[in-house]
């Protein structure tokens, strides 16, 4: 089972490094968060993305593609405009736009993606998911035409924060493919024990795992036996459905110890219980 590290835990460096370094120590991948350090989707040029897939080329990592850089599309709001936004909702489908055409060129499978809060001038409650439901329906059709999944994340505090949110907003998708992102640690933060059922209960459109711990209730991303989430638990569950996808792990609260952290992640996921086949071995031993 291929397991990726996210770029946003190596937010103090350069992409090329981030490569390398996971490279090095035996990650399958790495899931790219887009921003302004890491493929800045506003100044890119065509030849550093093509850089960046012969890196990938070079040292046979996979790739996928996530949506969470915070501050991206504007530098004062967090995760604003989204989709739900009353105004300027319009850069939030080009941007999603962009990285499906940004997965295309690198070979990304899928592209990750999420709602956004409803603000106080927008709708709320049901008419928010009948209004992100249309606001999605070109990102769905622009995705179908270039043979791109788009997965979709609850994220806490967000309009779409639960899985039956996401549920809720599939049923109003009805002839699009809007598949499923779960993040072991937000299952802690909003859904009932025992987490690890919620992988068998939607094993049918989940196609994207994000590996963290949290506590119960807490929207946080802590390193695995910080919290609630009982991680052998977990490796059982992946292995009884089978799953087929990808995981990442996802730890942007530890980029100050980048390296180090994601070392000691390949640790925990072993003895865990994961089948990390060529992972886990020290640097350069590949």
């Amino acid at each position: 089972m291929p397991i990726y590290y996210n770029s946003n835990g190596f937010a103090h460096h350069r992409l090329e490094d981030v490569v390398r370094v996971l490279a090095g120590l035996g990650y399958d991948g790495i899931a790219l968060t887009p921003d302004v350090a890491h493929l800045d989707p506003f100044r890119a040029a065509p030849a550093e993305v093509a850089g960046f897939r012969r890196m990938l080329e070079e040292t046979r990592l996979g790739v996928t593609i996530e949506s969470g850089a915070r501050y991206v599309l504007d530098p004062r709001q967090k995760h604003w405009p989204a989709l739900l936004s009353s105004r300027g909702f319009e850069r939030r489908q080009e941007f999603y736009l962009w990285l499906i055409d940004l997965a295309v060129e690198v070979e990304s499978p899928l592209v990750s993606i999420w709602s956004g809060a409803s603000e106080a001038d927008a709708p709320q409650g049901d008419a928010a998911l009948d209004l992100l439901a249309e606001r999605l329906k070109p990102v769905l059709e622009h995705a179908a035409e270039q043979g791109v999944l788009l997965c979709f994340e609850p994220e806490p505090d967000m309009r779409v924060e639960t899985l039956a949110d996401y549920e809720r907003l599939r049923a109003r998708l009805s002839g699009f493919d809007l598949w499923l992102t779960i993040d072991i640690g937000h299952l802690a933060a909003r859904e009932a024990p025992p987490f690890d059922a919620h992988l068998e209960q939607h094993r049918a459109v989940l196609k994207n795992l994000h590996l963290d711990d949290a506590t119960v209730g807490q929207h946080e991303h802590r390193f695995f036996g910080e919290g609630a989430i009982d991680l052998p638990a977990i490796a059982r569950r992946i292995d009884a459905i089978q799953y087929s996808g990808v995981l990442s792990v996802e730890l942007p609260a530890h980029a100050r110890e980048a390296p180090k952290t994601a070392e000691r992640a390949l640790r925990a996921l072993r003895e865990a219980g994961f089948s990390l086949g060529k992972l886990g071995f020290p640097p350069g031993s590949r």
